[in-house]
């Protein structure tokens, strides 16, 4: 099976660009992981964001959170990034990862025939 590249939606390459400097690094070999059909090393389902989303956990210096969709076979949607302050992720960052949920499922509608 051929890597999925990444698709971003939003601002979440900027977001995560954004990352302290280990956060970046690990959420980059995570997402690389997820490119290759593999599991990143710590990530829950995250059904609220929609059928099929994920969330990579980093701790390093803080929480981090990468929101992912890899269903659709053209690449591995990176929805959302953040830094998450308290145990409970915001209504704020939920909100986020739904509507871009709906734009990626809307940027794949346009690509299949």
């Amino acid at each position: 099976m051929a890597d999925k590249l990444p698709v971003w939606i939003g601002a979440s390459r900027r977001d995560l660009l954004e990352f302290p400097g280990e956060a970046r690094r690990r959420a980059g070999f995570e997402l690389r992981a997820v490119q290759r059909g593999e599991s990143p090393s710590d990530f829950k389902a995250m059904p609220i964001i929609g059928p099929g989303a994920y969330e990579i956990r980093i701790q390093t210096g803080g929480a981090f959170r990468v929101f992912y969709v890899t269903k659709f076979d053209e690449g591995v949607y990176v929805l959302h990034a953040f830094q998450k302050k308290t145990q409970k992720t915001s209504k704020r960052d939920i909100v986020i990862g739904q509507e871009r949920f709906k734009e990626a499922q809307a940027l794949h509608g346009q690509k299949t025939i």
